[in-house]
């Protein structure tokens, strides 16, 4: 039996992904002691993969090397299994390959069987997935928000912080939200409902985030040059919770804040966070974020690219700015 996967020939120069992964078709192997396969139905496309593609070595986990499968989260059917816990036609998530069928190590890959009654099983990669665990993680935990403080939420209109913004609401905090175009702010404002958003790519933004009048926790997911802007308006003992950096992702730059003496100043705590770090808690979260979920209160958006052949394409609207909510990618199975 032969699979088509993505392979990394080379490590990509800001978003020319076509010229460093190729589709490529080759046999699968025998599975060995512990290990899964998955038909793949779906892939989860994640900015914070971008950072696997670099020689980065000092990065939350190092690059994946040349000439593997391009790595990232994907859900599917077992259709084969020499793993504890796994029988075929079980539904399953796990850290698999950009790819028809994925061949991992169930504990090594993190593969988890997932509930089959869940009415769209794409929220195993939003709400009641790992976007959702950072999410609530993030606002919650790490940003320590308190019911009645003002939440900022930067990319705000991605999968994780339009998650962000609803659980801020959900936690009774006023949410408000940074975003770049206008269709991304009417949706957040008229569909989402937050008491305000910024528009980066709009007239003066530092006088937009004025309007708010100060905020006391800034979940971040950009950093680059708008943390300067967000620093000089945090409110005194703030929390700035670190979750992404996507303007250095493809840019080769690192965020080197020029307001930093504002973290002295204000009194500021700022912290990074990442979803291993709390993934023995993905139960507990899960079964929040089920019940907001399944009562309508948490939404997600999905931007659906299909096909196997057209995964760069969706990857690279990450860092363009070209989706709302969750981009992935739907095999034909």
């Amino acid at each position: 039996m032969t699979n088509r996967f993505w392979r990394i020939d080379r490590r990509p120069e800001g978003t020319d992904f076509a010229s460093a992964l190729t589709l490529v078709e080759a046999p699968l192997a025998p599975l060995a002691e512990g290990e899964i396969r998955i038909r793949n139905s779906h892939l989860s496309m994640d900015a914070g993969t971008r950072m696997w593609l670099t020689a980065r070595e000092d990065g939350y986990q190092p690059p994946l090397p040349l000439g593997i499968a391009m790595t990232g989260l994907v859900l599917g059917e077992v259709v084969e299994s020499r793993a504890a816990g796994f029988a075929p036609g079980d539904l399953v998530r796990a850290f698999g390959q950009w790819a028809d069928v994925s061949t991992v190590d169930a504990v090594m890959s993190g593969a988890i069987v997932l509930d089959p009654s869940v009415a769209d099983r794409r929220a195993w990669f939003g709400p009641l997935g790992m976007n959702g665990w950072t999410a609530l993680w993030g606002v919650e935990q790490t940003g320590a928000a308190k019911p009645g403080e003002r939440v900022l939420v930067s990319a705000a209109a991605g999968a994780t912080g339009i998650l962000a913004v609803q659980i801020a609401k959900l936690l009774g905090c006023e949410a408000w939200g940074i975003v770049g175009g206008d269709s991304k702010w009417r949706y957040l404002k008229h569909e989402i409902g937050v008491t305000g958003v910024v528009d980066y790519k709009g007239s003066n933004p530092g006088a937009q985030l004025d309007v708010a009048g100060g905020f006391d926790v800034y979940f971040d997911n950009v950093g680059g040059p708008l943390l300067d802007q967000v620093l000089t308006r945090m409110n005194h003992y703030g929390r700035i919770a670190v979750c992404g950096l996507v303007a250095d992702y493809t840019s080769g730059t690192r965020t080197a804040p020029r307001e930093f003496d504002q973290v002295l100043m204000r009194r500021l705590r700022i912290e990074g966070f990442f979803s291993p770090d709390f993934m023995h808690e993905g139960p507990a979260l899960t079964a929040r974020l089920r019940a907001w979920h399944e009562a309508g209160e948490l939404v997600m958006p999905y931007d659906v690219t299909r096909g196997l052949k057209n995964a760069l394409t969706a990857y690279a609207k990450l860092f363009t700015g070209a989706n709302i909510g969750k981009v992935i990618v739907e095999l034909d199975t």
